[in-house]
């Protein structure tokens, strides 16, 4: 199995089209009202969605990621381009011993939805940090 791509309902899916090609450029698909964009082997859809009402009120509940090696500058990028921070670039496991080498962003986009930007995940490393620092507690 493979998961290619999330779709993100909306009440208002042109604001979000506007917000998404701040910071991504124009969609890669654009069809009855659904607007896409293709990052990296994944993508990201907003539509209209008859269940969705107002602003998420729950959204640390699906957090969507797009990895990149370089997460300091692409989040200023995305910040200077307009992107809603919600939290500055930090490490997961920051207080452990040698940290995880890992950096993660989070945004918001108009509809209270969260999305972040993550270093690709080194598991072995993620967890032997993790395993350091529990053994330290």
């Amino acid at each position: 199995m493979n998961l290619n791509s999330i779709l993100i309902g909306s009440e208002n899916p042109q604001r979000l089209k506007d917000y998404y090609t701040k910071l991504f450029g124009e969609p890669t698909w654009d069809d009855g009202g659904y607007f896409g964009w293709q990052l990296g082997s994944g993508g990201v859809t907003v539509g209209p969605h008859d269940q969705v009402k107002g602003q998420n009120r729950e959204p640390g509940r699906i957090i969507w990621n797009i990895e990149t090696p370089d997460v300091q500058g692409e989040f200023k990028k995305l910040k200077a381009a307009g992107a809603t921070v919600v939290k500055e670039p930090y490490d997961p496991a920051e207080g452990n011993a040698d940290g995880s080498g890992m950096l993660i962003s989070t945004f918001s986009d108009p509809d209270n939805n969260y999305f972040q930007l993550m270093s690709p995940m080194d598991a072995a490393a993620y967890e032997a940090a993790e395993r350091m620092g529990a053994a330290k507690r």
